[in-house]
């Protein structure tokens, strides 16, 4: 039987298959000698056995990220306030570029659009996907749930951006700080771990925890402007090769940013995380 594994806990997968059962799993012992960890996401083959489960093949992955560890996500939904709090644009910034290196599609969503409308956040970011939402007056909620119909979508938020009051919506569920808690007949089931939920419209959604610790610095900094789409598009058009965009002449970015082809802060951002990179000796990144 195939399936996806939604969640793990204590070296115990469990695998959903498409007759809409769960069953427990163990890893094969190969995956060890061959330093393979199933990740939650991951499609696999299992064989039930006597009444116990085993994990016998793990599809390629399309993408992984590392914390959390899970692996073919679609769409990295980042979420942040229109106010209260205001918006970290250099940590979006930071996401977004995350998002680019491992290559999932990135989606800004923008909540609390009750308290304050914010229009300039998509003339910054025009390059991506930009939805307004309001968990408070439930609006925008449909138009959120298209977009990752039929796709495994992460969401990523700092704390107090309303991120689990969306979840709630969108997966007719109870979710609490640090958790997740999903309604069953039973009552409230609690859970510690990363879990993928399954939509009623057809995809899977997962809280990613930790938004401020994905890391960009597998990449070297002359590559970071390749995950700047607005950069990317006229990194070639500068005068010297190899131009960093920051102090060369003629260079073809601070053109762009003369004429508002990329935003302010966008730039900012760029230069700060070139200037870290810059600072990551080679080595630390073998």
């Amino acid at each position: 039987m195939n399936g996806i594994i939604i969640k793990g806990i204590g070296g115990f997968y469990y695998v959903k298959t498409a007759d809409d059962n769960i069953y427990e799993c163990k890893a094969r012992g190969i995956f060890r000698k061959e330093h393979i960890m199933p990740m939650i996401g991951d499609r696999v083959s299992i064989d039930i056995s006597g009444g116990k489960g085993s994990i016998t093949e793990i599809s390629p992955r399309t993408t992984q990220l590392v914390r959390p560890p899970v692996a073919n996500i679609d769409t990295l939904v980042l979420v942040v306030a229109a106010a209260s709090p205001d918006p970290n644009l250099f940590l979006l910034d930071k996401m977004l570029v995350n998002a680019e290196i491992n290559g999932i599609e990135p989606m800004i969503c923008i909540n609390k659009t009750d308290l304050v409308q914010r229009a300039d956040l998509e003339e910054i970011y025009k390059c991506y996907t930009v939805i307004y939402v309001s968990a408070e007056k439930r609006e925008g909620i449909d138009k959120l749930s298209s977009l990752i119909k039929d796709r495994v979508s992460a969401f990523a938020g700092l704390s107090g951006v309303g991120k689990s009051s969306l979840l709630n919506l969108i997966t007719d569920s109870e979710m609490e700080t640090g958790s997740v808690s999903k309604k069953i007949n039973r009552g409230r089931h609690t859970t510690r771990h990363v879990e993928l939920m399954e939509l009623s419209t057809g995809g899977f959604v997962l809280d990613t925890p930790g938004f401020s610790s994905l890391e960009i610095d597998s990449i070297k900094a002359d590559e970071l402007q390749n995950y700047f789409p607005e950069m990317a598009e006229v990194k070639n058009d500068c005068r010297f090769r190899g131009c960093s965009h920051i102090n060369e002449p003629d260079c073809a970015v601070k053109r762009l940013l003369n004429s508002k082809g990329i935003a302010q802060s966008r730039y900012e951002s760029y230069k700060e995380l070139y200037n870290t990179l810059k600072q990551i000796k080679e080595w630390e990144k073998k």
